[in-house]
């Protein structure tokens, strides 16, 4: 009599456990994300919070940039907020995921939306560093004084990057980028699920990162010790100096870049040996990097001051 209300007990318990197992993977598939389904309410704040501000930021530039004159640098600071607006404009199907919890949209734009933030950060730190580069260069006396042949190199270099990435980005995403995902997962409702691609990249992802960290902290330091050596010169007076306000500037992208891509490339040195346990805490640290849309807030202060002084001289 015993041995038969525990095999019943056993049985009972067995089935429940088969019932639950059965309502968990419906559950995960009715939600797409599964366990991460938690972290769509901080994702969907942060986007919409860079959605509204970088907005803002950009246009707020673009006014501001009508009355600047063309240079090298700015060249740099125009692909700097095109690379900005191209991002921007993926970001509302992010939002549309994150809050409804569905893809509806294809695969193959899910890749795309995907990619784009990763081609934004890497074409946000070339330019960063270019910008740089080009400060620490004039700060030093070694770049050269043809204004107007380094405006013709910088549109032309600017010009066969854009080509390149508009040509070969988006050949690599519908050949390579999300095949495992494509293998693994027959809902179509899910998206930005690509961690296992990572796995069969790791030097490359290993070296990037390295990179990334170690010349952010490079050119921040060398652009620390430009402010230090301007300061010392000029003391008290050193604000005045117009010189010291373009270093500064500078100064902030430097620091911009370190804020925003730091922490997410040291966090992604450990992500690569723990994909599938960390995928979805990288969707976070990955979104972060995207509050360098307002980067351009750096440029505003000075160049709107001198526009209210210049109207009221008028």
């Amino acid at each position: 009599m015993m041995a038969s209300t525990e095999n019943q007990s056993t049985q009972s318990t067995t089935a429940f456990s088969a019932i639950m197992t059965t309502g968990l993977l419906q559950t995960t598939l009715q939600h797409p994300g599964g366990a991460e389904h938690r972290y769509h309410v901080v994702l969907l704040v942060i986007y919409s919070v860079v959605l509204i501000s970088g907005t803002i930021s950009l246009s707020l530039m673009m006014h501001v940039l009508r009355s600047s004159s063309i240079s090298a640098t700015s060249i740099a600071v125009l692909n700097l907020i095109f690379a900005h607006f191209v991002f921007l404009v993926t970001v509302p199907f992010r939002i549309y995921y994150y809050a409804t919890d569905r893809w509806t949209l294809g695969q193959e734009w899910c890749k795309m939306v995907s990619s784009m933030i990763h081609i934004h950060m890497f074409m946000s730190f070339i330019l960063y560093v270019i910008i740089l580069i080009t400060r620490l260069l004039t700060f030093y006396n070694k770049a050269t004084h043809m204004a107007s042949s380094k405006r013709m190199y910088a549109v032309i270099i600017s010009a066969l990057v854009w080509i390149v990435v508009f040509v070969s980005i988006p050949c690599a995403v519908h050949s390579s980028y999300g095949k495992t995902m494509e293998e693994n997962i027959t809902n179509g409702n899910i998206c930005f699920r690509f961690g296992k691609d990572i796995e069969s990249a790791k030097a490359v992802n290993y070296i990037s990162s390295t990179v990334i960290i170690v010349v952010a902290i490079i050119l921040t330091s060398l652009q620390a010790n430009i402010l230090r050596v301007l300061y010392r010169k000029h003391q008290k007076g050193c604000t005045s100096q117009q010189d010291f306000g373009s270093q500064l500037k500078s100064l902030c992208f430097a620091l911009i870049m370190v804020v925003c891509f730091v922490p997410y490339h040291i966090f992604r040195l450990y992500y690569l040996e723990n994909v599938q346990i960390m995928e979805d805490v990288n969707e976070v640290f990955l979104s972060l990097t995207t509050f360098n849309c307002l980067d351009m807030l750096t440029f505003l202060h000075r160049r709107t001051s001198n526009i209210c002084l210049s109207c009221r001289t008028k």
